[in-house]
């Protein structure tokens, strides 16, 4: 199987490469290697599958350069994973994320539908649960307000996967994904941030009284719950969490980087930020069903792993 892997350079695409290649499979990698944070990071995430990988450096924005790499590839599927991430800063920059997020995956859709590409692993986020009350969220429940450009451009993508199954036969997988974080992990998310932080001795910003709670996902489990669509024959199109199904409050997450480091943190208490969630909890009774999804790091394992990889490569 041959597999074209969107945003493959970045923290969650990187290690899918290395995943992917490590069970046989042919890659090929698409990344615009943009500044949202150091490209330099992005291709040293590459430096382990240097000569294994064709790289493509090229913007899911431009059309014609997305028809050229993948009418030519031979894909038998696209896993889609290149976006304009973040909720804080899509509210700053809603174009830019309308055209990543919702042109560039329309742009994949339709090179893929007219190079023949039968099936399209989209990746979403838990973002476009937005504030519902109803807890954990599961795939079924209806989604009519999200809170942030970024969850409304995760959402879109998923209809246009929808669409595109729909009209033309293509299986199109979308996953939302709650928080991951694991090695490699961008520079700019929390975990990443408060270990970094906390390890040089500098404060960090909290942003509401500590309460709010996330569902954590380790990286190794995500990309279980990746590689599984590969072979999933079930309805061709269809939507599955990919989350621990454990909650832990923002107070919980600082105090499990501050034992891993053994440190404690200074901390700078701010007004809640706007379009972040006060919860994100995945019901994954469906993934675990109809994939065969079995996550297996819990928080109080991954913290440790993450930061034993930070000391060891990132600290200075």
């Amino acid at each position: 199987m041959k597999i074209l892997v969107t945003g493959g350079a970045g923290f969650i695409g990187s290690n899918l490469v290395e995943r992917l290649l490590a069970d046989g499979r042919a890659v090929e990698v698409v990344d615009e290697f943009n500044d949202f944070y150091d490209p330099q990071i992005k291709r040293a995430n590459l430096a382990a599958v240097a000569g294994r990988v064709v790289v493509h450096e090229s913007d899911i924005r431009d059309a014609d350069a997305v028809n050229r790499i993948v009418s030519a590839g031979g894909f038998d599927a696209i896993i889609h994973l290149a976006a304009r991430a973040g909720v804080r800063p899509s509210i700053k920059e809603p174009k830019l994320y309308i055209e990543a997020n919702v042109i560039g995956t329309f742009n994949l859709l339709e090179a893929a539908r007219q190079a023949g590409v039968k099936r399209f692993i989209n990746a979403s986020s838990s973002s476009v649960y937005g504030v519902l009350k109803t807890a954990p969220f599961h795939e079924a429940l209806c989604l009519n307000q999200t809170i942030s450009p970024y969850a409304a451009t995760k959402l879109a993508g998923e209809q246009l996967c929808s669409n595109y199954s729909h009209l033309y036969g293509m299986r199109t997988l979308s996953l939302r994904f709650f928080t991951v974080y694991g090695p490699r992990q961008r520079p700019d998310l929390a975990i990443h941030k408060f270990t970094k932080l906390i390890h040089e001795g500098r404060s960090i910003d909290q942003y509401g009284d500590g309460s709010t709670r996330r569902d954590y996902t380790y990286i190794d489990d995500i990309l279980q719950g990746i590689v599984a669509c590969l072979t999933y024959e079930g309805p061709l199109c269809d939507v599955f969490n990919l989350g621990e199904s454990q909650t832990t409050t923002l107070s919980e997450l600082i105090a499990a980087i501050e034992t891993a480091l053994g440190k404690k943190a200074v901390i700078n208490r701010l007004p809640e930020q706007p379009g972040d969630v006060p919860l994100t909890y995945a019901d994954i009774t469906k993934s675990r069903e109809q994939l065969g999804y079995r996550p297996a790091t819990k928080i109080s394992e991954g913290i440790p792993k993450f930061v034993d990889w930070y000391l060891k490569n990132c600290a200075k």
